[in-house]
Protein backbone atom coordinates (compact mmCIF):
# COMPACT_ATOMS: atom_id res chain seq x y z
CA UNK A 1 0.00 0.00 0.00
CA UNK A 2 1.13 3.53 -0.74
CA UNK A 3 1.93 5.21 2.60
CA UNK A 4 1.91 8.74 1.22
CA UNK A 5 0.75 11.46 3.62
CA UNK A 6 -2.64 12.92 2.64
CA UNK A 7 -3.43 15.15 5.62
CA UNK A 8 -1.32 17.08 8.15
CA UNK A 9 -2.38 19.42 10.93
CA UNK A 10 0.25 21.50 12.73
CA UNK A 11 -0.48 23.57 15.84
CA UNK A 12 -4.12 23.68 14.76
CA UNK A 13 -6.26 25.99 16.87
CA UNK A 14 -9.97 26.72 16.35
CA UNK A 15 -11.88 29.28 18.38
CA UNK A 16 -15.54 30.22 18.05
CA UNK A 17 -16.92 33.52 19.32
CA UNK A 18 -19.24 33.14 22.29
CA UNK A 19 -20.64 36.48 23.37
CA UNK A 20 -17.72 38.69 24.34
CA UNK A 21 -15.50 35.66 24.85
CA UNK A 22 -14.50 32.71 22.68
CA UNK A 23 -14.81 28.96 22.93
CA UNK A 24 -11.64 26.95 22.25
CA UNK A 25 -12.79 23.99 20.13
CA UNK A 26 -9.34 22.72 19.05
CA UNK A 27 -6.14 23.36 20.96
CA UNK A 28 -2.74 22.79 19.31
CA UNK A 29 -3.68 19.66 17.34
CA UNK A 30 -0.82 17.94 15.49
CA UNK A 31 -1.81 14.92 13.39
CA UNK A 32 -0.82 13.13 10.18
CA UNK A 33 -2.99 10.79 8.13
CA UNK A 34 -1.62 8.51 5.42
CA UNK A 35 -3.24 6.87 2.43
CA UNK A 36 -5.40 3.89 3.32
CA UNK A 37 -5.89 4.62 7.03
CA UNK A 38 -9.05 3.58 8.88
CA UNK A 39 -8.92 6.05 11.74
CA UNK A 40 -11.31 7.59 14.21
CA UNK A 41 -11.56 10.78 16.23
CA UNK A 42 -13.02 9.55 19.50
CA UNK A 43 -14.35 11.51 22.44
CA UNK A 44 -17.45 12.87 24.16
CA UNK A 45 -19.69 15.54 22.71
CA UNK A 46 -17.86 18.87 22.68
CA UNK A 47 -14.39 17.35 22.45
CA UNK A 48 -13.70 18.84 18.99
CA UNK A 49 -14.26 15.77 16.79
CA UNK A 50 -16.72 17.26 14.32
CA UNK A 51 -14.86 20.58 14.22
CA UNK A 52 -11.67 18.79 13.21
CA UNK A 53 -13.52 16.71 10.61
CA UNK A 54 -15.09 19.86 9.15
CA UNK A 55 -11.72 21.61 8.85
CA UNK A 56 -10.13 18.58 7.17
CA UNK A 57 -13.11 18.57 4.79
CA UNK A 58 -12.60 22.29 3.99
CA UNK A 59 -16.03 23.14 5.42
CA UNK A 60 -14.34 25.35 8.04
CA UNK A 61 -10.94 26.99 8.48
CA UNK A 62 -8.46 27.12 11.38
CA UNK A 63 -8.16 30.14 13.66
CA UNK A 64 -4.42 29.53 13.59
CA UNK A 65 -1.97 26.80 12.67
CA UNK A 66 -1.80 24.79 9.48
CA UNK A 67 -4.01 22.14 7.89
CA UNK A 68 -2.89 20.64 4.59
CA UNK A 69 -5.07 18.23 2.64
CA UNK A 70 -3.57 16.66 -0.48
CA UNK A 71 -0.90 19.34 -0.38
CA UNK A 72 -3.34 22.26 -0.21
CA UNK A 73 -3.39 24.68 2.72
CA UNK A 74 -7.04 24.79 3.82
CA UNK A 75 -6.92 28.34 5.21
CA UNK A 76 -5.67 29.80 1.92
CA UNK A 77 -8.27 28.20 -0.37
CA UNK A 78 -10.90 30.35 -2.03
CA UNK A 79 -14.53 29.19 -1.80
CA UNK A 80 -14.26 27.75 -5.31
CA UNK A 81 -10.95 25.98 -4.57
CA UNK A 82 -12.39 24.49 -1.38
CA UNK A 83 -15.45 23.29 -3.30
CA UNK A 84 -13.21 21.74 -5.96
CA UNK A 85 -11.23 19.90 -3.27
CA UNK A 86 -14.44 18.49 -1.78
CA UNK A 87 -16.06 17.68 -5.11
CA UNK A 88 -13.07 15.80 -6.53
CA UNK A 89 -11.27 14.27 -3.58
CA UNK A 90 -13.42 14.02 -0.42
CA UNK A 91 -16.56 12.00 0.32
CA UNK A 92 -18.82 12.80 3.28
CA UNK A 93 -21.06 10.45 5.28
CA UNK A 94 -23.42 12.03 7.83
CA UNK A 95 -25.42 10.52 10.68
CA UNK A 96 -28.67 11.89 9.22
CA UNK A 97 -27.97 10.34 5.76
CA UNK A 98 -28.84 13.65 3.97
CA UNK A 99 -30.52 11.88 1.06
CA UNK A 100 -32.75 13.94 -1.23
CA UNK A 101 -36.27 12.51 -0.71
CA UNK A 102 -37.65 13.30 -4.17
CA UNK A 103 -34.76 11.54 -5.94
CA UNK A 104 -34.34 7.82 -6.50
CA UNK A 105 -31.44 5.88 -5.02
CA UNK A 106 -29.71 6.08 -8.42
CA UNK A 107 -30.18 9.86 -8.59
CA UNK A 108 -28.95 10.39 -5.02
CA UNK A 109 -25.76 8.46 -5.72
CA UNK A 110 -25.35 10.11 -9.12
CA UNK A 111 -25.53 13.65 -7.72
CA UNK A 112 -21.78 14.14 -6.95
CA UNK A 113 -20.94 13.05 -10.50
CA UNK A 114 -23.08 15.83 -11.98
CA UNK A 115 -20.75 18.32 -10.32
CA UNK A 116 -17.80 16.60 -12.01
CA UNK A 117 -19.41 16.82 -15.46
CA UNK A 118 -19.17 13.11 -16.18
CA UNK A 119 -20.96 11.80 -19.27
CA UNK A 120 -24.23 9.93 -18.85
CA UNK A 121 -22.60 6.57 -19.63
CA UNK A 122 -19.75 7.26 -17.20
CA UNK A 123 -22.24 8.23 -14.51
CA UNK A 124 -24.34 5.09 -14.97
CA UNK A 125 -21.28 2.83 -14.79
CA UNK A 126 -19.93 4.52 -11.64
CA UNK A 127 -23.32 4.62 -9.87
CA UNK A 128 -24.02 0.94 -10.49
CA UNK A 129 -20.51 0.06 -9.35
CA UNK A 130 -21.00 2.02 -6.11
CA UNK A 131 -24.40 0.41 -5.48
CA UNK A 132 -22.83 -3.00 -6.07
CA UNK A 133 -20.18 -2.20 -3.43
CA UNK A 134 -22.92 -1.61 -0.83
CA UNK A 135 -25.24 -4.39 -2.03
CA UNK A 136 -28.13 -2.20 -3.19
CA UNK A 137 -28.38 -2.68 -6.95
CA UNK A 138 -31.94 -3.96 -6.42
CA UNK A 139 -32.99 -0.60 -4.90
CA UNK A 140 -31.86 1.56 -7.80
CA UNK A 141 -35.34 2.98 -8.47
CA UNK A 142 -36.50 3.23 -4.85
CA UNK A 143 -36.83 6.54 -3.04
CA UNK A 144 -35.37 7.23 0.43
CA UNK A 145 -38.79 6.97 2.07
CA UNK A 146 -38.99 3.34 0.95
CA UNK A 147 -35.67 2.39 2.58
CA UNK A 148 -34.73 1.23 6.06
CA UNK A 149 -32.22 3.21 8.10
CA UNK A 150 -29.47 0.74 7.28
CA UNK A 151 -30.26 0.87 3.56
CA UNK A 152 -30.32 4.68 3.64
CA UNK A 153 -26.87 4.78 5.21
CA UNK A 154 -25.58 2.33 2.60
CA UNK A 155 -26.88 4.70 -0.10
CA UNK A 156 -25.03 7.52 1.67
CA UNK A 157 -21.85 5.43 1.58
CA UNK A 158 -22.34 4.75 -2.14
CA UNK A 159 -22.83 8.48 -2.73
CA UNK A 160 -19.61 9.25 -0.83
CA UNK A 161 -17.67 6.56 -2.70
CA UNK A 162 -19.05 6.97 -6.24
CA UNK A 163 -16.32 9.37 -7.34
CA UNK A 164 -13.66 7.12 -5.72
CA UNK A 165 -12.32 9.88 -3.43
CA UNK A 166 -8.97 9.64 -1.69
CA UNK A 167 -10.59 10.59 1.63
CA UNK A 168 -13.96 9.78 3.22
CA UNK A 169 -15.05 11.69 6.34
CA UNK A 170 -17.78 9.97 8.37
CA UNK A 171 -19.46 11.97 11.16
CA UNK A 172 -21.19 9.62 13.63
CA UNK A 173 -22.29 7.34 10.76
CA UNK A 174 -23.97 4.76 13.01
CA UNK A 175 -25.78 7.16 15.35
CA UNK A 176 -29.23 6.33 13.98
CA UNK A 177 -28.69 2.60 13.39
CA UNK A 178 -29.22 -0.53 15.47
CA UNK A 179 -26.36 -2.91 16.24
CA UNK A 180 -26.87 -5.25 13.27
CA UNK A 181 -27.05 -2.42 10.76
CA UNK A 182 -24.09 -0.68 12.37
CA UNK A 183 -21.90 -3.76 11.95
CA UNK A 184 -23.04 -4.21 8.34
CA UNK A 185 -22.21 -0.57 7.55
CA UNK A 186 -18.81 -0.77 9.25
CA UNK A 187 -17.91 -4.00 7.46
CA UNK A 188 -18.87 -2.37 4.14
CA UNK A 189 -16.61 0.61 4.85
CA UNK A 190 -13.78 -1.63 6.03
CA UNK A 191 -13.96 -3.64 2.79
CA UNK A 192 -13.91 -0.45 0.69
CA UNK A 193 -10.92 0.75 2.69
CA UNK A 194 -9.07 -2.50 2.01
CA UNK A 195 -10.08 -2.83 -1.65
CA UNK A 196 -9.69 0.80 -2.77
CA UNK A 197 -7.17 2.04 -0.14
CA UNK A 198 -9.50 4.94 0.57
CA UNK A 199 -8.60 6.82 3.75
CA UNK A 200 -11.54 6.79 6.20
CA UNK A 201 -11.67 9.17 9.16
CA UNK A 202 -14.58 8.83 11.58
CA UNK A 203 -15.93 11.13 14.25
CA UNK A 204 -17.56 8.91 16.86
CA UNK A 205 -18.17 7.99 20.47
CA UNK A 206 -19.92 4.72 19.49
CA UNK A 207 -18.12 1.68 20.90
CA UNK A 208 -19.30 -0.40 17.93
CA UNK A 209 -17.38 1.92 15.59
CA UNK A 210 -14.36 2.16 17.87
CA UNK A 211 -13.87 -1.62 17.76
CA UNK A 212 -13.45 -1.49 13.97
CA UNK A 213 -10.91 1.34 13.91
CA UNK A 214 -7.29 0.59 13.04
CA UNK A 215 -6.23 3.86 14.66
CA UNK A 216 -7.94 5.57 17.58
CA UNK A 217 -7.30 9.28 18.25
CA UNK A 218 -8.80 10.36 21.57
CA UNK A 219 -9.77 14.02 21.87
CA UNK A 220 -10.41 15.70 25.21
CA UNK A 221 -11.33 19.40 25.39
CA UNK A 222 -9.95 19.98 21.90
CA UNK A 223 -6.58 18.32 22.56
CA UNK A 224 -5.19 15.01 21.37
CA UNK A 225 -5.06 12.97 24.58
CA UNK A 226 -3.99 9.69 22.95
CA UNK A 227 -3.17 8.42 19.46
CA UNK A 228 -2.88 4.64 19.25
CA UNK A 229 -2.96 1.82 16.74
CA UNK A 230 -5.58 -0.91 17.17
CA UNK A 231 -5.74 -4.45 15.90
CA UNK A 232 -6.21 -4.25 12.16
Amino acid sequence: MNNSVLITTEKLVKRYPMGEQSCLALDNVNLTFKKGEFAGLVGPSGSGKTTLLNIIGSLDIPSSGSVKVLGQEIASLSHREAADLRNHHIGFIFQTFNLLPVYTVFENVEFPLLLLRKTESERKKLVMQALEWVGLTDKVNSRPGQLSGGQSQRVAIARAMVKEPEIVLADEPTANLDADNSHHILQTMEHLNQDLHTTFIFSTHDEKVIRYLHRKISLVDGKVAKDEAQGA
